[in-house]
């Protein structure tokens, strides 16, 4: 069963063009002139119940416009919308209380009245029975660590503690559905590392559906299987993400520090037949460029290993930031390009004693 639906959904906009001068100003008094822009053109997508989906573009890609059609709170212009088996923006009562929206850069709690006076106010809105409501809160105070906060204006909050209060907001209903539209922007790394963990345990727990829009894509490597990557108002990738990597990624460079001083000679005779790349950085530290697909790390390593002594090697893989980026230079995931990543990496180090 599909918990979202989206066929052939478009977005247009009339923005008012605005000419130049004070007799422009004065011309615009009288007659305005019009562009139209089709920030979502004709995209389709399905979500299952209790995936957790990434949805990533750059700026102004159609992201936060596509969430916003999904919550109800844009019509589409053309195009068919299902959440939950209900129409957003036509049946907005019964559709509200399956879903959960938390948007980082708004706040659906009241500024100046403490954060348990806004979860009460909301178990109103949203018709949450006392007992309901009374165990909710409780697993989510405990789980979210919000004892402290409960009775704090929401303007005395960090906001890292306004993120924890603004996610136990939009589940204190049990929604079905969870839209978060960057939940963890301007947040320290432990706080980030908090609200993933919490969001993983509901995913698996009650089996919430996550739309996760983001631009930190450790939040899509450390909760989605599954990427829908948007350019200019289209899907150019919709697909797993290791899938994504698997196809994009370029291969693994490996370095190797060494007990004594070691040879390029001899390290290429070690591998010959292999198609790798060796390089030296001093007479104890060697590289190797190990393409993707064509030779395993563990077939170069079995050749090195027990034959020289080896004090420690680091594996550093393709950043999945440097492959959304290189996907949005070519403008297709299904076009590959030819270019070799060698900007930022990420790096998993593997001790290893001789």
């Amino acid at each position: 069963m599909n918990a979202i639906e989206v066929n052939n959904l478009r977005k247009e906009f009339r923005v008012q063009k605005s000419r130049q001068g004070l007799t422009g100003a004065l011309r615009d008094l009288f007659r305005r002139d019009y562009n139209h822009v089709t920030a979502v053109k004709d995209i389709s997508f399905q979500i299952p119940k209790g995936e957790i989906c990434g949805y990533i573009g750059e700026n102004g890609a159609g992201k936060s416009t596509t969430i916003k059609m999904l919550t109800g709170i844009l019509v589409p212009t053309s195009g068919d919308i299902r959440v939950n088996g209900y129409v957003p923006f036509k049946e907005r009562e019964a559709f509200v209380k399956g879903i959960g929206v938390v948007f980082g850069q708004r706040s659906q709690l009241w500024w100046d009245i403490g954060v348990i006076e806004s979860f009460e106010l909301l178990k109103k809105v949203y018709r949450v029975s006392e007992a309901d409501f009374k165990q909710r809160l409780d697993e989510l105070v405990q789980r979210l660590q919000l004892e402290e906060l409960l009775n704090r204006p929401v303007r005395k909050l960090s906001l890292g503690q306004r993120m924890r209060c603004e996610l136990a907001a939009s589940l204190l209903h049990n929604p079905q559905i969870l839209f978060l539209d960057e939940p963890t922007i301007g947040l320290d790394i432990v706080v980030k590392t908090e609200i993933r963990e919490f969001l993983k345990s509901m995913n698996q727990r009650y089996e919430t559906t996550i739309l996760l829009t983001t631009h930190d894509l450790q939040d899509i490597e450390a909760l989605c299987s599954r990427v829908i990557m948007l350019d200019d108002g289209r899907v150019i990738y919709d697909g797993g993400l290791e899938e994504l990597k698997a196809k994009w990624g370029k291969g693994k460079e490996v370095i190797l520090q060494f007990s004594s001083p070691v040879t390029i000679e001899r390290l290429q005779r070690l591998t010959a037949g292999l198609e790798v790349g060796w390089s030296l950085d001093n007479d104890l530290t060697a590289k190797v460029w190990i393409p993707h697909k064509q030779v395993n790390v563990s077939e170069v390593l079995s050749r090195i290993v027990g034959v020289m002594d080896i004090e420690d090697i680091k594996i550093v893989e393709t950043n999945t930031d440097d492959i959304v980026r290189e996907i949005y230079k070519s403008g297709s995931a299904d076009t590959k390009s030819e270019y070799r990543f060698n900007h930022t990496i990420k790096t998993e180090d593997v001790a290893v004693r001789a």
